[in-house]
């Protein structure tokens, strides 16, 4: 047998874009500091949930997407608030980017799939805000070496694209076979919104169905938000721990949220409001966001009012009835 020697690393090629600073250590510390482990109930709402865990100038990644368990009542309140120079994980959608940045929110994106829309264009242009490109498996890739303490991982994609140079990623002579390998950042942020089917006041959440980076991204972040479509028993947590995703004392915030994804859709609970996503799909192509924040945003003060003033019982009981596929996304 013959044994194997490494070879030293060697950086072959970088990309030139700033990227969220690396610090597992810190990371690390910052949560031995602030995360409790006592169970103590960490309901609130909406508006508290952003005012307490949501700075200006604060990294934001969310899950899962506009269209699909996204945590829309979360992302509103945020722009409804008027927070300024977030830095936000654009993966997987492009339509909350484009309302993010049309409000006036966004400085920075770390973009995965993406579409320049008429507010991104014209942010662009006027320099009020930067781009960086990734991809959607990078993205999460980033927030499941955030999750495992670890500064960077090596992926298998990337490299001799035209994004590498407008990212963080770097090329290296892997030591152990030689060959050319794509590494990228490790992702700490500083807040995680995420939407789930259920969760106990204290913040077990359960996740059912499809997702993307659910629990890596409430493990990589300092605050986490959580928006449930259903409060229940911490006794029913208990009786099937199996079903629990995210941990409680990973969890800052929980906000009862039924209709939270409004309008797409959340599976197993109801369907989406087609006319109310083609209405928001319409203004960000357009460039008429100002008058659907006005509408959908600013002329309401919570999601509660957002429902009752522009949707009705009508149409929520209509989403309800349309989701027919409901076995499988409850414990």
């Amino acid at each position: 047998m013959t044994l194997a020697t490494s070879q030293p690393l060697e950086i072959l090629a970088e990309g030139r874009a700033p990227y969220h600073p690396v610090d597992p250590d810190g990371f690390r510390e910052w949560v031995r500091e602030h995360k409790s482990r006592a169970m103590v109930s960490k309901l609130m709402s909406e508006k508290e949930a952003v005012e307490r865990f949501v700075a200006d100038g604060d990294y934001v990644t969310y899950e899962c997407n506009y269209l699909t368990r996204g945590p829309n009542l979360v992302l509103n309140e945020i722009m409804r608030q008027g927070r300024k120079n977030l830095w936000i994980a654009g993966k997987f959608t492009y339509v909350d980017v484009g309302l993010l940045v049309g409000a006036g929110c966004v400085s920075k994106v770390d973009t995965g799939f993406f579409l320049a829309t008429p507010a991104v264009k014209k942010a662009l242009a006027e320099g009020t805000l930067e781009l960086y490109e990734y991809s959607n498996v990078v993205m999460s890739m980033r927030l499941e070496a955030g999750a495992q303490g670890i500064p960077f991982i090596p992926i298998r994609s990337f490299g001799g694209t035209d994004g590498f140079e407008y990212s963080g990623a770097k090329l290296i002579r892997d030591p152990y076979t030689g060959l050319a390998t794509v590494i990228i950042p490790a992702l700490n942020p500083d807040v995680a919104i995420v939407h789930v089917q259920q969760a106990d006041q204290f913040g077990n959440a359960r996740v059912f169905g499809t997702g993307i980076s659910d629990v890596p991204a409430a493990l990589a972040s300092r605050k986490v938000i959580v928006s449930a479509e259903e409060i229940i028993s911490t006794d029913e947590i208990r009786s099937n721990p199996g079903a629990t995703s995210i941990p409680y004392w990973c969890v800052d915030a929980v906000v009862e949220a039924p209709f939270g994804s409004y309008p797409g859709t959340v599976p197993g609970y109801y369907a989406s409001d087609p006319a109310a996503v083609m209405e928001c799909f319409a203004a960000v192509l357009r460039g008429d966001v100002q008058a659907y924040l006005d509408k959908w945003i600013y002329g309401v003060q919570s999601h509660t009012e957002l429902l009752e003033k522009n949707v009705g019982v009508a149409k929520l009981l209509d989403m309800k009835k349309r989701e027919t596929i409901k076995e499988g996304f409850r414990a």
